[in-house]
């Protein structure tokens, strides 16, 4: 290890950062498995960032690393940060993935009920013909952003269709997504961006008690057992279902056929052996994940991760793409392999936050890259085509992704 002290804070330009992160994961790396950083812009706040593989797999599992949303607030406020400051902020991250046991048992097996793996199964025929319309509209056109035109219509119609929420209202709940998953942005709009879909979301839920139909939400809002779901607890977990149930899916799409056309020869390996499309789904994840950063832990107590230890009342990250690109566990990480076995990734977390949302994210991933190359052989990248990136921590996406269907 480097003698440079990884305690040592260090200042990030988010902008250069959002456009090569393995640059500074690379670098950060060298001086050991966690590095002390903040970001410049006006929302940044001090927090340690795990990029170590091992290390990061023991820290998305440590008990001792805390997520309920009440005690991540003050760490946040005693560091000098306002981000979580209204009370619509605060209601839409009480969700599970911001909560501890004995919560977070509780909140998990409510949507381990109604997110059963025979609803999600149920779900294939309609992915595939929501699929297949989309690919057919794609088919006179000599480009398009693949982005609008597949990537995001794709899930965004499956989650609304699982969760009843009306498709007609996509504009809104994505425009609002955008803004509280990115980072930055001025904070009026965050405020205003968190009270429109709690409103929303409330509305929502209270049409489903007086009009259940057969979707999740009006599962959860129905639900009369005793650990029932409490209304800050039932609009927080649709915010969760309905933004993690379309943003990661975008990305793994976009992401994916991003890394496959960039390399011509795995583009028709991949189409000439389709049944390699599970396991190349799963180097995808590896190499450019749908998620960035996990979700915010705090320490109670000093904890010591690798060499480094950090002091109680401190927050703390993990990268999980830096953790799949180190070279202590996968070879030439870098690299699309799609003969690699990736498994053991940890794009959709590890430990008992372990996205409930992956099966399906995996069955639509599944059937739009089969039905992407079957459909287009001559797919490419449009000859202009400069890739940017979201400016956000949590989110790893493209903001556009040109293409030419037809070569």
């Amino acid at each position: 290890m480097a003698e440079t002290d990884t305690a040592e804070l260090e200042l990030i330009d988010a902008a250069d950062f959002h456009s090569d992160p393995h640059r500074y994961y690379d670098r950060w790396r060298e001086y050991g498995p966690v590095r002390h950083v903040k970001f410049t812009h006006n929302h940044g706040v001090e927090c340690w960032v795990v990029v170590g593989y091992a290390e990061a797999r023991a820290a998305l599992a440590d008990p001792r690393l805390l997520k309920n949303t009440t005690d991540t607030l003050r760490v946040f406020r005693r560091l000098g940060s306002s981000i979580m400051s209204t009370d619509d902020a605060q209601s839409l991250n009480q969700h599970m993935l911001n909560s501890d046991p004995p919560d977070h048992t509780r909140l998990r097996r409510l949507v381990n009920k109604a997110f059963t793996t025979r609803r999600v199964a149920a779900l294939r025929p309609r992915i595939e013909q929501i699929t297949d319309e989309l690919l057919t509209a794609m088919t006179g056109r000599d480009e398009v952003d693949l982005l609008q035109a597949f990537a995001i219509p794709l899930p965004v119609t499956v989650i609304c269709e699982l969760l009843g929420v009306p498709f007609e209202d996509r504009e809104a709940f994505q425009a609002w997504t955008k803004i509280l998953v990115g980072a930055g942005g001025p904070m009026a709009d965050r405020e205003r961006a968190s009270s429109e879909m709690t409103d929303y979301l409330a509305n929502l839920l209270s049409r489903k008690r007086v009009q259940p139909a057969e979707d999740l939400l009006s599962v959860l809002a129905n639900d009369a057992g005793e650990d029932r779901l409490t209304e800050p607890e039932l609009i927080a977990m649709a915010f969760l279902l309905l933004v993690a149930g379309h943003e990661t899916t975008v990305n793994l799409i976009g992401n994916g056929t991003h890394a496959l056309l960039r390399d011509r020869t795995r583009f028709e390996a991949l189409r000439a052996d389709p049944a390699g499309i599970p396991g190349a789904i799963e180097e995808f994840l590896r190499l450019d994940g749908p998620v960035g950063w996990s979700t915010v832990r705090h320490t109670a107590e000093p904890i010591t991760i690798g060499d480094t230890e950090i002091p109680a009342g401190e927050l703390v990250y993990v990268a999980l793409p830096a953790a799949a690109h180190d070279p202590a566990r996968f070879a030439d990480p870098h690299t699309l392999d799609l003969s690699r076995d990736a498994s053991g990734h940890v794009a959709f977390g590890y430990g008992i936050h372990f996205c409930v949302g992956a099966p399906l994210a995996r069955m639509e991933a599944t059937v739009a890259f089969t039905a992407l190359l079957d459909r287009f052989p001559d797919l490419t990248l449009a000859p202009d085509f400069t890739p940017r990136w979201q400016h956000s921590t949590l989110i790893r996406g493209l903001t556009t992704l040109p293409v030419r269907p037809h070569g």
